[in-house]
């Protein structure tokens, strides 16, 4: 799955190239997603992780943050603003234990119009990449990432206004797999 994820760095450049900018107050509509449906998977997984930061929880975080820490610092400024942070990741010790209807519980969620999928990376080997965006016309107010591979299933859900710049800055943290997601630079010219 590491090597589809950095193959997907080229299309996080884009997407990032894309969402500069629109890093506005969230949309009226929620942009939670509901997990509950994947609970039956516990079980099975030899390995869970469950996050549900709502933006109170955040808030609370926050205040013990000193600010004085660089990283403290960073953190603190991501978490501004947002209204939520929920992840499920399982890892299986054999493959199929989870369906492709488990996915589509995700996925028909993320069909209503405010969500739009931005990235799309399938490989029959490694599994899949999908990331979903949740806007109005003019706002930015969600992220959804669904990463499964035959052994590992992992849904991300942030709530609130996303730049994936300082997204990047969380990966590893609060749940949230490292998925490459990098700040797009620039080729000198000659």
């Amino acid at each position: 799955m590491k090597s589809l994820l950095i193959k997907s760095s080229t299309l996080a450049t884009l997407v990032l190239l894309f969402l500069f900018g629109m890093s506005t107050p969230a949309s009226a509509q929620d942009g939670r997603i509901q997990l509950g449906q994947l609970e039956h998977l516990t079980a099975k997984a030899s390995e869970t992780i469950t996050v549900n930061l709502d933006e109170k929880l955040m808030q609370i975080t926050a205040k013990f943050l000193s600010g004085k820490e660089p990283d403290e610092l960073k953190v603190k400024e991501l978490i501004n603003g947002l209204k939520g942070i929920y992840v499920r990741s399982f890892e299986f010790e054999r493959e199929g234990e989870y369906t492709a209807a488990d996915l589509d519980s995700i996925r028909a969620q993320l069909s209503v119009p405010a969500w739009s999928k931005i990235v799309n990376i399938t490989s029959k080997k490694e599994g899949s990449l999908e990331v979903y965006l949740m806007s109005d016309t003019s706002r930015l107010g969600g992220l959804a990432i669904l990463v499964s591979d035959p052994k590992e299933l992992t849904i991300v859900n942030i709530i609130g206004p996303v730049d994936l710049d300082k997204l990047s800055q969380l990966e590893g943290k609060f749940g949230i797999p490292e998925l490459d997601i990098a700040k797009p630079t620039t080729k000198p010219r000659n």
